[in-house]
């Protein structure tokens, strides 16, 4: 089974905060985890308005070896034509993320994010 993490999912694990719901411990412990692209663009706006103090790239690599993280490789106008359809948002990162689990079967996404859950089904926590 296959599993997404949000961008600040993806941040509490490399800061090593495992304070994450109970569902969501077992998924990322059993599941091939996966980052949308737009997950490590959101990592480095981050870091570039100093609110995180490590880059985008640096996060990746570091939960690419604890933990097997990976970016998913799905075509990006595939993502980008399913992120129409999520008008519950301006925020641009959540439209690209949501999409991408969506288009990958509706794979299931690690988030704590309520207004997410209120418009994924899949959402995990």
């Amino acid at each position: 089974m296959i599993a997404y993490l949000d961008t600040h999912i993806a941040i509490r694990l490399a800061h090593g905060n495992a304070r994450i719901g109970r569902d969501a411990a077992r998924l990322v412990k059993n599941a091939e985890l996966l980052v949308s692209p737009m997950v490590l663009v959101e990592l480095e706006y981050l870091y570039e308005i100093r609110r995180l103090t490590v880059s985008g790239n640096d996060i990746l690599r570091k939960l690419e070896s604890e933990i097997g993280l990976r970016m998913c490789d799905l075509p990006f106008a595939e993502v980008a034509k399913a992120a129409l359809d999520e008008k519950w948002t301006r925020d641009v990162f959540d439209r690209m993320i949501v999409a991408q689990a969506k288009v990958n079967g509706l794979a299931p996404l690690i988030s704590s994010d309520q207004t997410i859950a209120q418009h994924y089904p899949r959402t995990i926590w």
